[in-house]
């Protein structure tokens, strides 16, 4: 059994802090889920309904508060809160807007590489994104289904935006193009026979 993390000594955690905790609830929600018994079904709809009233509370806290206080950013650009807005369903920015933006942080660095990531909008909950990567190999082929870049791509719309369930890499702008079908042009100059 694995030992419970120190409480911070300040009362405030720092991001790496709640960064680990945060890792430790999801591996203990997935242990819990794939556990049978009715014990753990009322454990799991505890930590549901928890969630909820907490969920309500922040949201009443936000109504309260306003999202945007002068000078400073709203909650929801912070990592950690967002994470919870994100949570209890309240964020206040949609789950594509913070998705785009993530890609949009990963540009410069990927263009330094040679490389590029766009981003192609949602559909369902599903991300889309093209990617082309530079410097001579593509690290799994520039048309590979899986590779670094993309995975880091992957793991930052993810992050941003946990209410989406995958990111799909759309084919690159000239390989989306289907080359024009060839008509010879004594065939578009004879009539048409009837049989």
């Amino acid at each position: 059994m694995a030992e419970a993390a120190d409480p911070p000594v300040s009362g405030r955690l720092t991001d790496d802090e709640a960064e680990e905790r945060l890792a430790r609830i999801d591996g203990l929600l997935a242990e819990l889920e794939s556990a049978p018994g009715p014990t753990v079904r009322r454990a799991l709809e505890a930590v549901r309904l928890l969630s909820e009233v907490y969920g309500e509370a922040l949201a009443r806290l936000l109504d309260h508060t306003g999202l945007e206080p002068a000078g400073r950013p709203s909650p929801g650009e912070d990592e950690l809160v967002g994470h919870l807005l994100v949570l209890h369903g309240i964020h206040p920015e949609p789950a594509e807007r913070r998705a785009a933006r993530a890609v949009e942080r990963l540009r410069p660095a990927v263009r330094e590489r040679g490389g590029d990531v766009e981003w192609a909008g949602v559909e369902g909950r599903v991300a889309r994104v093209r990617v082309s990567e530079g410097g001579g190999g593509c690290g799994g082929g520039c048309g590979a289904a899986s590779s670094p870049l993309l995975e880091a791509v992957r793991e930052a719309v993810l992050a941003a935006a946990p209410e989406l369930v995958a990111v799909e890499r759309l084919p690159e702008p000239s390989a989306r193009r289907a080359a024009p079908a060839f008509v010879p042009l004594d065939a578009l100059a004879r009539p048409a026979t009837r049989g």
